[in-house]
């Protein structure tokens, strides 16, 4: 009797512990009313915009390769042992990059000053065009962001900041290069921290609905900061402590334990 006591106190706490571990399929599923969108929808096209601190490599070419010369920025780096005659060592000619100051200007060869913050690069490339195409004939403009990254953190599996190597990414996109969200992740609240022009502004985006896809937060933008926060089942993990898998396996082997000296006995 006190066995079969015992084991009715123990399997309702065990069920608990069960229940208390499992997530509804609401939680954790994503695009989950997909099928109500339209697919044939067009998505806006989507450019970021040029802010302070970007770092930008700019080349500049033409039919007539010396005329685009002065409107390119270059170093030459000096190889450290071509051979042991330094003066007949011969330099490699690399092309620097333009650093958007506080006040989102460049200072650009020729031209001067430039303000390119707000534009996008679309925008900065047909400036430039426009300026260039008074010294020479059909230049041609190649932009890049060399220092395009965002960071992630919180309930992601590999948490950090990743540098991209394109300036069209989406969420989905940078929370699969982190392995995307723990079982932990709270998927419907993720935070988006976003700096333009100096303003930071805070947004939530919910990715189990698949109406994010036309949120302006869908696609990224340099520098943003993506946060998942944990779920319930985390923080009260939290709170019980770090043993609570340990209980639940000590749990489940005591109740075997019992469960066969009782039907032993019988």
């Amino acid at each position: 009797m006190k066995f079969t006591s015992l084991l009715k106190k123990t399997i309702p706490f065990c069920i608990v512990l069960i229940l208390f571990s499992c997530k509804p399929k609401s939680e954790l599923v994503y695009y989950q009313n997909i099928d109500s969108l339209s697919s044939k929808e067009k998505l806006d096209s989507y450019e970021i915009k040029i802010q302070p601190d970007d770092m930008l490599t700019i080349i500049v070419s033409a039919d007539d390769p010396e005329t685009a010369v002065p409107f390119n920025l270059t170093t030459i780096s000096m190889p450290s042992a071509v051979s042991n005659n330094l003066m007949n060592a011969r330099g490699q000619e690399s092309m620097q990059s333009y650093l958007v100051d506080v006040n989102g200007f460049i200072d650009f060869p020729v031209l001067g000053k430039l303000k390119v913050s707000g534009l996008s690069r679309t925008e900065v490339m047909q400036l430039l065009e426009s300026k260039i195409a008074k010294y020479i004939k059909n230049p041609i403009i190649n932009l890049r962001l060399t220092n395009f990254k965002v960071s992630l953190q919180g309930e992601v599996t590999i948490p950090g900041t990743y540098p991209l190597t394109s300036d069209r990414v989406t969420l989905i996109e940078a929370i699969s290069m982190a392995k995307d969200l723990t079982i932990y992740g709270r998927r419907d609240n993720i935070l988006i921290i976003r700096e333009i022009d100096g303003v930071k502004s805070y947004n939530r985006v919910d990715i189990t609905k698949a109406d994010f896809i036309n949120s302006p937060f869908y696609y990224l933008a340099q520098n943003d900061v993506i946060y998942v926060e944990p779920n319930k089942t985390r923080i009260n993990g939290a709170a019980v402590g770090a043993n609570t898998n340990v209980i639940i396996s000590i749990t489940s082997l005591v109740i075997t334990l019992i469960t066969l000296i009782v039907t032993a006995k019988n």
